[in-house]
């Protein structure tokens, strides 16, 4: 019989669909053939630097900005979402016939370029690449957080057409909005009602329930707690959440923003290893600017990868549909052995 789980952090619901559902195995396809090593059409392959915005942030082996030699490069979205165009000015907003708001869609959309090579992924990374991308988006969070207007700060990574990528060099992308989205504020009104009535965190209770559950726990670290959510909106969905309590992903310190990049190389490893390179979308859930002092919100990143499609029901109801049992696809990513 299906079940029907709430997820403790939204109080939204989903369906875990146990009489159609799939065996961890059932969901590998074929790993995607690697692209080339270098694409001369490519504005983020080294060499073509001038085919993109000059960058704000480049880790590089000397030489002037905007030329080759880097291995991290950050960028503004030539095609951002946001206009960075007084970006420092308040917003100006209106109202339509009393009903209709609007505001000016100022902000900033950057791009970081996670390394010089067109075919090299996160899971493929050396330990210290994987650390100094994780080290570059904390950079470039903190930057873009004192800009005036902005309330909160976006960090997500795209990767493959399902996960609505448009260029296959590996990276990720930065948004700093003058908006708080809904999807965040439904997360941080959970949080502070549990706050509220039990005096303490929810993801840090979490993090403990978890543990002592073992069926959804894919890593227990030193400093990071990895799991397959209880009510996982998707197959194989991972939450990496730090143990340390904390509502801010740049408040991380230097050596724990390290092992966040090594812990997220090795979880990507582990999924890449069972799935065959599977399309897939990163985000982190972190307090607005505002909020990140508070003691009820904890941030974490979340994995998802692309197994399945959002379809009419899921569009007409809200409700999403899970075909992969959260207990048996965190016990076969356990079950993982890299080299």
């Amino acid at each position: 019989m299906s079940e029907i789980r709430q997820d403790i952090t939204t109080n939204e619901w989903v369906i875990i669909a146990t009489d159609r559902a799939k065996r961890p195995h059932d969901f590998v396809k074929p790993a995607k053939p690697l692209p080339p090593e270098f694409d001369p059409k490519c504005p983020f392959c080294p060499g073509n630097e001038s085919q993109t915005p000059p960058e704000v942030l480049g880790y590089r082996q000397g030489g002037p900005a905007n030329s080759p030699g880097w291995w991290i490069r950050v960028i503004p979205n030539r095609f951002a979402a946001l206009s960075p165009r007084e970006a420092s000015a308040t917003p100006k907003r209106e109202v339509e016939n009393g009903l209709f708001r609007k505001m000016d869609g100022i902000g900033k959309h950057e791009v970081l370029i996670e390394t010089p090579k067109h075919n090299l992924y996160f899971p493929n990374f050396m330990d210290k690449q994987a650390e100094e991308v994780v080290i570059a988006l904390r950079e470039r969070y903190l930057a873009l957080r004192t800009e005036s207007n902005i309330k909160v700060v976006i960090i997500f990574k795209n990767h493959g057409d399902q996960a609505g990528t448009s260029l296959l060099h590996p990276h990720s992308q930065i948004v700093a909005t003058p908006i708080v989205p809904q999807s965040l504020r439904r997360r941080l009104a959970t949080a502070t009602r549990y706050f509220d009535d039990n005096g303490g965190c929810l993801y840090c209770d979490l993090i403990q329930a978890e543990f002592k559950a073992a069926r959804r726990m894919v890593e227990d670290g030193p400093k990071f707690f990895v799991m397959h959510p209880f009510a996982s909106r998707s197959p194989f969905e991972t939450w990496i959440l730090p143990k340390q309590h904390s509502a801010c992903f740049g408040h991380l310190d230097i050596d724990s923003t390290k092992e966040l990049g090594r812990v997220l190389k090795r979880v990507l490893g582990k999924i890449f290893k069972l799935l065959g390179n599977p399309d897939y979308n990163i985000v982190i859930h972190t307090a607005p600017v505002n909020e990140e002092e508070e003691d009820y919100f904890h941030w974490y990143l979340r994995i998802i990868p692309r197994l399945s499609m959002m379809a009419g029901f899921e569009i007409g109801s809200g409700i999403f549909i899970n075909t992969g049992l959260p207990e048996e696809t965190a016990e076969a990513l356990r079950a993982v052995k890299l080299q």
